[in-house]
């Protein structure tokens, strides 16, 4: 039996959502928590505003079981959002990493 248009097109449909899900799956949040509190933020030179971008400061990320500096950069600006920067957060007996947003 030979499959019609309308077979192919739902069959790739199909497919297409199944690949959608493993995007998502595998795009999962994860969650960053450290022992101890970070160093004090380095200061850093912000270089001169750009149109269309805005200054993602820099920030202590946990890896390999030690903080490391990450310098910051530019995110490309979204229209009638603002940018929340990334920051750790204390819960008493450890330190939880929230990832900078558009809010």
């Amino acid at each position: 039996m030979k499959p019609t248009l309308r077979h192919l097109v739902a069959c790739a449909a199909f497919i297409a959502a199944g690949a959608a899900s493993i995007a998502t799956a595998t795009a999962a949040e994860v969650v960053i928590v450290a022992p101890n509190a970070p160093p004090a933020e380095r200061v850093e030179i912000v270089p001169a505003a750009r149109v269309g971008y805005v200054w993602d400061k820099g920030h202590w990320r946990w890896e390999h079981g030690r903080y490391v500096w990450i310098g910051g950069h530019w995110q490309a600006e979204r229209v009638g959002m603002h940018w929340v920067p990334g920051h750790w957060d204390d819960h008493h007996d450890h330190w939880v990493w929230v990832e900078g947003h558009w809010a």
